[in-house]
C-alpha cells in the first residue's frame, strides 16, 4: 500500500497522534506527515504512506492556505485560544474593516517573523516549547517567510471589550498564523490572538478533497483504503515532468546522471522523472559542478 491520504485532521489531535492512528489503520510502519497542525487546528493533513513516505520533503515545502480568526484585546502565551492569558487591553475604539485590511497588507510580502515559543523550532538541540514547559523564555532568530495573500473574510465584530475579524492567509513552508495574529493586534495597537484556525489548502491539495477518520476507517474495514491514496505520481503535479524510455528507466533505478534535455532549465528546482508507464521513478536535481546534467536527490522506483 503506498501513496498520499488526505486527512481532515479534526480538533484535539496532534499531527503525531493523525500518524499513529494510521499505522494502526493500515497496518505499516512506513506513514509520514508533510506538515505540523497544532492539535486545536483543523484541515487538511496530507500523510504518506508506504513508498511515498520518501516523497514527504517536497510535499512538505509547498505553500498553505488558512482561515484563521483572529482576537484583538487579549494576547496569550501560546498565542492562541488553548493559552493562559498574558495580558489584555480593552478595544474602546471602532476598528473598522479598513483597519483591518491595512493590517492585513502590511503583513502581505516577504516578512520577518519570530517562532513563537511554544513551537517545535529547535535551538540548542531543544524544542522550544520544551523551554517554553520549564518556564524559560530564550532569544529566538527571526526568519524569513512569504505571505502571499492575505483576505478579509468578515467584519469586523465588536464584543464587551474585544474586537475579532476573520482572513484567509495564503503563506510559505514555516508561517505560524498564530505569530500573524498577534502581528495584526501589533499592527493596531492591542495584545491579540489566534482564536481559531483551520488550514484549507496544502500545496495543490484542498479540504474538500479529504477524508474523515470515519471514511478512513470504513475503507479499511472494507478493503478499498488504497482507492483513497494519491499516486506519488500525482501528488508530485507541482513538479517539473521528465519523462523517459524504458532503456534510461533501468539506469535511473540505479541512480544514472541524465543530460539535460533541449528547454529545460531546471535552475534550483526539483524534477519528478516518469517511465513510460507513467511511474514516477525519481527525483533529480541539476548536477552542481556539471549543469548539462541532472543527479539524482531521490530514487523512488521498485523492482
Amino acid at each position: 500500500m503506498e501513496g498520499v491520504l488526505l486527512i481532515h485532521k479534526p480538533a484535539g489531535m496532534t499531527s503525531h497522534d493523525c500518524v499513529a492512528k494510521m499505522r494502526r489503520i493500515a497496518k505499516t510502519k512506513k506513514v509520514g506527515h508533510t506538515g505540523t497542525l497544532d492539535p486545536d487546528v483543523t484541515g487538511v493533513l496530507p500523510v504518506c504512506l508506504g513508498r511515498a513516505t520518501k516523497i514527504v520533503e517536497y510535499l512538505t515545502a509547498e505553500s498553505k492556505t488558512y482561515e484563521a480568526e483572529v482576537t484583538i484585546g487579549i494576547s496569550t502565551e501560546t498565542e492562541d485560544a488553548s493559552g493562559e492569558i498574558v495580558e489584555r487591553k480593552a478595544v474602546n475604539e471602532t476598528i473598522t474593516d479598513e483597519m483591518a485590511l491595512e493590517a492585513l497588507r502590511s503583513l502581505t510580502g516577504e516578512i520577518d517573523q519570530v517562532p513563537p515559543m511554544y513551537s517545535a523550532v529547535k535551538i540548542g538541540g531543544k524544542k522550544l516549547y520544551e523551554y517554553a514547559r520549564a518556564g524559560q523564555t530564550i532569544e529566538r532568530p527571526s526568519r524569513k517567510i512569504t505571505v502571499h495573500e492575505m483576505t478579509l473574510l468578515s467584519s469586523v465584530q465588536s464584543g464587551g471589550e474585544t474586537a475579532s475579524f476573520r482572513f484567509k492567509v495564503s503563506c510559505s513552508k514555516g508561517t505560524y498564523v498564530r505569530t500573524l495574529a498577534v502581528m495584526i493586534g501589533e499592527h493596531l495597537g492591542y495584545p491579540a490572538h489566534m482564536s481559531r484556525l483551520v488550514r484549507t489548502g496544502s500545496g495543490s491539495f484542498t479540504i474538500d478533497e479529504c477524508h474523515t477518520f470515519e471514511e478512513i476507517e470504513k475503507a479499511a474495514e472494507e478493503n478499498r483504503l488504497q482507492e483513497l491514496l494519491i499516486p506519488i505520481g500525482t501528488a508530485l503535479n507541482h513538479l517539473p515532468k521528465l519523462s523517459i524510455n524504458d532503456t534510461l528507466a533501468k539506469k535511473v533505478k540505479n541512480g544514472t546522471l541524465l543530460e539535460v534535455p533541449a528547454g529545460l532549465n531546471p535552475g534550483a528546482e526539483s524534477i519528478a522523472v516518469y517511465g513510460e508507464d507513467g511511474t514516477c521513478l525519481a527525483i533529480y536535481r541539476q548536477h552542481p559542478e556539471k549543469p548539462h546534467f541532472l543527479k539524482p536527490s531521490k530514487v523512488l522506483a521498485i523492482d
